[in-house]
This record gives C-alpha cells, sequence and structure tokens, in this order.
C-alpha cells in the first residue's frame, strides 16, 4: 500500500490527525516520565532497612515528672521486657531505622585537620541491655561487637562524652575511605575541627538505614555507638520470636506500665509499622500516577476511537467505491490502520522530546535519575500498541461495509 494516498487524504483535514497526534506526545511525554517515578518511588519504599524487621517493634515511654533513677529504670524496664514469653532480645535505643527522629553527626572526615566533608551519618546509641546489632538483627560482616569495657555513660544533664569506638555500615565506611573495602580497625573524626574526637571502626555492618531514610545514598550512612544514654525519655527495641509480636508486646506494655506511674505511654509500634508511615507520601504518589497514567491513556484511547468513527462515517462513499472497484476488506482494515500509525508515529516524534523536556525539570524538583532510554522504547511501543488496538474496531466496522449500501448512502 502506497503511504502518499494516505497522507494526501489527511493534509486535506488536518485538524483531527494534529489534535490526535498532540494527544499522542502529551500522553508520552507525560507516562513515560510517571512510570519512571512510580518505579523510582516504589524501589525506595522497598528498601531492606538491615533490621528485622518483621519481628522488631518500639515502645516509648515519656515521665510527666522528674525520674532520679534512670539508670535503674532502664535496667528493672529491661529484665521486665525479657520476662515477657516470646521476647527474644531488647535493647535501649535512641532511634530506629525509618522512625523519622532522627539523630545525626555530620562533618565526618578521615583525617584530622581536613577542613571540607560532606560525610554525615545518622548516630545510634547501643545503649543499656542487648546490642543494637544482635536486637536489630543486622549482618555484621567485618570485625566484632563492643566488648563491656568500651561502653560509656551518658547524662545529657550533665556532660557530652562521645565513645572511642564505633560500627559503622559499609555505606559509611565507603564514604569515608573511598575505594577501601576493609574498614575495620581505621580511625575517623567527628567533625572538621582540630579539637575533633577520634574514634575507631570495630566493626561493619553491611546495611543499616537511617531514621529519615531519603531516597539518596545518605539512607545507608549510619554508625552505632557504645552509649548508655541516661535519658528520662525511654524508647525500647524488642524482638520477638516469630508469630509472637502482637501477644508479646502487649504484654510487654502491662507490664512496663504495671513498674511505675511517673510516666505515660507515648507508643507502641511495629517496625513495620515505621516502615508504612515513612513510606506513605511515596506509595500515595505511586498510586496517584498510577490513577493518572491509566486515566491518560483512557483518554487516548477514547479520543482515537472516536475520530476514527468520524471518519468512518464520513467517508462511506470513498469506501464503497473503493471496494466497488474491488478493494477487498482487508485492504479497507489495512488502510486505516496504516493511518494511526501514520499519526502516532507523529505524535511520538514530538512526545519524545517533551517527555526528555519534562524530565529535565523533575530531575531538578525532584532530584530523580535521569530517565533511561529503556522507559522511552517501551512507552513508544505502548502508544502504537494502543493506537492500533483503538482504531481496530471502527477500522473493522468500516471494512464490513458493503459496496452497495455504501453507494447508495452517498
Amino acid at each position: 500500500m502506497e503511504i502518499r494516498p494516505i497522507i494526501s487524504a489527511m493534509m486535506r483535514n488536518k485538524t483531527a490527525p494534529l489534535l490526535i497526534a498532540a494527544q499522542v506526545a502529551l500522553t508520552l511525554a507525560i507516562v513515560c516520565n510517571a512510570l519512571y517515578i512510580i518505579r523510582d518511588r516504589l524501589a525506595t519504599a522497598a528498601r531492606p532497612t538491615g533490621a528485622d524487621e518483621r519481628n522488631l517493634s518500639e515502645i516509648r515511654f515519656y515521665p510527666h515528672r522528674q525520674i532520679s533513677d534512670i539508670k535503674e529504670m532502664q535496667r528493672r524496664d529491661l529484665e521486665a521486657i525479657r520476662a515477657v514469653p516470646g521476647v527474644v532480645s531488647a535493647t535501649w535505643v535512641n532511634q530506629i531505622p525509618l522512625g523519622q527522629s532522627s539523630w545525626n553527626w555530620g562533618g565526618l572526615v578521615a583525617e584530622r585537620g581536613q577542613t571540607e566533608s560532606s560525610v554525615s551519618a545518622t548516630f545510634y546509641f547501643d545503649g543499656q541491655g542487648e546490642s543494637v546489632v544482635d536486637v536489630f538483627g543486622l549482618n555484621l560482616i567485618e570485625g566484632r561487637n563492643f566488648t563491656p569495657e568500651e561502653y560509656i555513660e551518658y547524662n545529657p544533664a550533665v556532660e557530652r562524652r562521645n565513645p572511642d569506638v564505633v560500627i559503622v555500615t559499609r555505606a559509611l565506611g565507603e564514604a569515608l575511605f573511598p575505594g577501601e573495602t576493609s574498614f575495620a580497625g581505621r580511625t575517623f573524626y567527628l567533625g572538621n575541627s582540630p579539637d575533633a574526637s577520634a574514634v575507631r571502626i570495630v566493626g561493619v555492618v553491611e546495611k543499616l538505614q537511617s531514621p529519615s531514610a531519603p531516597a539518596s545514598d545518605r539512607a545507608e550512612s549510619s554508625m552505632i555507638g557504645p552509649i548508655h544514654y541516661l535519658d528520662p525519655f525511654t524508647r525500647y527495641a524488642v524482638r520477638t520470636e516469630p508469630g509472637q509480636q502482637d501477644r508479646a508486646m502487649t504484654a510487654v506494655e502491662e507490664a512496663l506500665l504495671a513498674l511505675r506511674n511517673d510516666r505515660v505511654l507515648l507508643n507502641r509500634r511495629t517496625f513495620a509499622e515505621a516502615r508504612e508511615s515513612r513510606y506513605s507520601g511515596e506509595n500515595l504518589m505511586a498510586g496517584l500516577l498510577i490513577a493518572v497514567t491509566v486515566f491518560l491513556l483512557m483518554i487516548t484511547a477514547s479520543g482515537i476511537v472516536g475520530m476514527a468513527s468520524l471518519w468512518v462515517n464520513q467517508r462511506r462513499k470513498q469506501i464503497g467505491v473503493r471496494r466497488a472497484l474491488g478493494a477487498m476488506k482487508h485492504d479497507i482494515l489495512r488502510y486505516f490502520l496504516v493511518e494511526n500509525v501514520l499519526i502516532t508515529t507523529g505524535g511520538i516524534v514530538v512526545g519524545l522530546g517533551l517527555a526528555l523536556a519534562l524530565n529535565n525539570f523533575l530531575v531538578g524538583e525532584l532530584e530523580i535519575p535521569r530517565l533511561p532510554v529503556a522507559y522511552l522504547g517501551v512507552t513508544m511501543v505502548a502508544m502504537w500498541v494502543l493506537g492500533l488496538l483503538a482504531v481496530a474496531g471502527p477500522a473493522w466496522r468500516a471494512a464490513a461495509v458493503p459496496p452497495a449500501t455504501a453507494t447508495r448512502t452517498a
């Protein structure tokens, strides 16, 4: 089939083809970027924290009057928690992964006197109780855990102290010592001032996500210090046996409330609930973009169907004449399909430019990576398929018009 007659026919009525091509271009630009953002947001929300989230919970209390025996309170609380059937281990912590309330340390440097640093890390305290590494279920890939003599007591009302040793994530080690693969035994500094504290890395965990969990690589930049933090605000991380989380945590709450009457329960939640809360925005955005994508595809398909149906009604005489001159049904069907492919291709060419321009804008505003070429290719194919499926019905009806009927109704 020659393309020139089809193009000539479209040029005699440019408005309809241009509208369809513009709709295809706009749909491709938006859908292509929307699909990439959906994938990016869902992948971000699915990142593992490094902890045994399925069996971990936190419980928090806040004092409503002064507590003088903070250390003893923490010790008794942990004894009560560990006595609950179904509890595997527990410890006091200052924060949890995905908890959104974050303790951070910026300006970390590998060499004293280094003036500039973009390395920062979340600082987890390995408080009274079992080790955070054990309670969280972290994977220690290098070095060792803390020894009892390495722990320090830190009363924020009296003094400020830093530990001599830390455990870091592999991501933080790589940020501090680029190109290195082993970090245990290395020393770095908590700040770039001349009097910054030096700390030695005694262990490396594979992964420990920060409470804020940004979309960037900074989410994995964490360190753990052996600090017994004497704060009346209490947060305990509790690891339970599989399938025992709800029952055991209810018993933990009752046991802790029975111990003292000078504090109130702030909240109790599982790590899974913390994940859901942290990524609610990402999941909402993904859901909205999925709805927008489906809506745009439906609108584009409806526009192609409506326009093709109108063209069939307007060309009944032309169809009848062609049929009378010997054109077969498949010739009529092929005519409309080729016509749609030409219009869709024109829209795709324009849409590719719009998609790249929109992606450049989103890269600057949302800090997402640039659009991979694969997404452009997949969306192009999808638009061609959508156009062919949308025009198939009207094209089939056009091919089914009897020659005599078409001639009489001219």
